[in-house]
């Protein structure tokens, strides 16, 4: 199951969305088609090492960690999500609190992740945490809006929408009961700094939400985006069997 767009338009360019992917990118880029070593010199650098910062040192990790990815697919999957969520959290925030927002949203899933795992050696790399802060927001400001939804089920694939509160949701469920049984000391997926990141989202969405009329604003609109979802004619899109 793999969201692909949702059906809520945003009213202005996403200048801080688009620039957040590109420096992803180029990151990538300038140091991920390198020899071993020098991949592993820059994660050990830049990438942030809980028993780094239990020793005193590296505290700049926790914001240059945010830019580095584990590979093309890892970075693929976080482009594609801040794609989906970023530009409505812009829209609503600005482009300033927005991309404030997002580095700290980032910044406080670190923190998440190194008290899970103070003493681990493995240096944590992506941008997942403070994506996760920008789906937070937008399940507290539009929990009902549409999200395309590719299924695939080996045979066939389907595209069809779902409220964005249940994708959210689902995420979110599996980041924490994944954390529950994975060992961080370990390494592998950062789950505690997906879940801290987006329960941070939440927390800090939720002045934008309140100045918006809190309760009031999720009634006034049924729980969905302020302004008429865009249509997608799914219909035209294929079942693939074989």
């Amino acid at each position: 199951m793999l969201p692909i767009r949702d059906h809520n338009p945003s009213g202005r360019t996403p200048y801080v969305t688009y620039a957040l992917m590109a420096a992803n990118i180029l990151i990538f880029l300038s140091y991920g088609m390198a020899d071993v070593s020098t991949v592993n010199a820059v994660y050990f650098e830049w990438g942030m090492i809980p028993a780094r910062i239990t020793f005193g040192e590296g505290y700049y990790t926790f914001f240059s960690s945010m830019f580095l990815h584990g590979g093309w697919m890892h970075l693929a999957g976080n482009i594609l999500f801040l794609w989906i969520f970023g530009d409505n959290i812009e829209d609503e925030m600005g482009h300033i609190p927005y991309l404030l927002f997002y580095l700290v949203s980032g910044i406080a899933a670190g923190l998440i992740h190194y008290v899970s795992a103070t003493q681990s050696g493995v240096p944590t790399v992506g941008a997942s945490g403070a994506i996760a802060g920008v789906m937070g927001g937008y399940l507290l400001l539009y929990p009902k809006a549409k999200i395309d939804i590719l299924l695939i089920l080996i045979v066939f694939f389907r595209i069809f929408p779902i409220p964005a509160w249940i994708m959210l949701m689902v995420w979110f469920a599996m980041q924490f009961f994944g954390g529950l049984g994975a060992d961080p000391e370990t390494g592998g997926v950062a789950y505690w700094a997906h879940a801290g990141g987006f329960v941070a989202g939440i927390a800090l969405a939720v002045p934008v939400w309140l100045k918006r009329g809190g309760t009031r604003f999720w009634r006034a609109n049924d729980y969905h985006p302020p302004h008429p979802e865009a249509k997608y004619d799914l219909s035209r899109i294929p079942k693939v069997t074989r």
